[in-house]
């Protein structure tokens, strides 16, 4: 049985360097994952990390779609992304609104794209029965795969100790958030907006989904231990490293959901798979 994943954490947003809507965390997010998951069996060698500037709209798509498509039955595979998304209309030719599609923002999304929930559906469906599949989002919304970014202060603020806290998303344009602030009227026409992700448990998914938050939340970074990390991802790590990944679903997402309140954090973990996959450890 085989091992692999892709550890995706984006700080630095095109262009490179300043001016971008960079964050602080997602960088050790990802290191803090990858390491992580060296210590639950997941050889050095069989962990792709796409960072800042390499983890373009195309590398993701091309990288994931080789780790989906090349696992075998038997195999375990982690997909991780740490940083912006947003949220997009799901507009079909003949130009009707029929939902919204949540989506990741890659180091190259203001020219290149977003990644939308139809994308990584399109990929996951190329996963061979038998295969693994964790799917780790540390962002906003991440029950719509989001990070807060435009909040009061330009998407950070500093606590008394002149720390720098923030959430993490990108606005949706215009036309999107139209959409959804007339969702429900919208939905009298005969549309159901797809305004909230599938709750847990979700029959027929083929993988399992950790979100660092619930679809009406946001997804924190601050400081911790002395660097800038995402509490979530801090949280899923230290509870996977204290057993070597030797856990249930259930139980982890129990661990991460205390440590989340017992910090005050604002937010909520979610974890959606079919039920039959709670009973059972991660990464089996």
């Amino acid at each position: 049985m085989a091992k692999r994943a892709l550890v995706v954490g984006i700080n630095d947003y095109a262009p490179i360097g300043a001016g971008g809507p960079d964050l602080r965390g997602c960088v050790n997010d990802a290191r803090d994952m990858a390491n992580t998951l060296v210590i639950c069996g997941f050889p050095a060698a069989n962990i792709r990390i796409l960072t800042d500037r390499n983890a373009t709209r195309a590398n993701i798509k091309s990288l994931l779609a080789s780790l989906v498509t090349g696992a075998i039955a038997g195999d375990s595979i982690v997909f991780y992304y740490s940083g912006h998304g947003t949220r997009v209309a799901n507009v079909g030719a003949d130009f009707e609104v029929d939902g919204l599609d949540e989506a990741i923002c890659p180091h190259d999304f203001a020219s290149a794209g977003v990644m939308k929930d139809d994308d990584f559906k399109a990929i996951f469906a190329g996963l061979k029965a038998g295969v693994n599949l964790e799917v780790i989002f540390d962002c906003c919304h991440s029950g719509t795969g989001t990070r807060l970014l435009v909040v009061e202060g330009g998407g950070m603020y500093f606590d008394e100790a002149d720390q720098y806290t923030g959430a993490r998303f990108v606005a949706p344009m215009l036309e999107d958030e139209f959409y959804f602030t007339h969702q429900n009227e919208l939905g009298k026409k005969g549309k159901s907006l797809k305004t909230t992700r599938a709750l847990i448990p979700v029959a027929g998914l083929n993988h399992t989904l950790w979100a660092a938050c619930k679809d009406n939340q946001v997804s924190m970074e601050g400081p911790i231990g002395g660097q800038t990390r995402g509490y979530f991802t801090y949280h899923f790590c230290r509870c996977l490293r204290a057993v070597n990944g030797n856990i249930k679903r259930s139980l982890l997402d129990t661990q991460v959901a205390n440590a989340l309140s017992a910090m005050g954090a604002a937010q909520r973990n979610q974890t959606e798979s079919q039920t039959a996959e709670f009973s059972q450890k991660i990464f089996t």
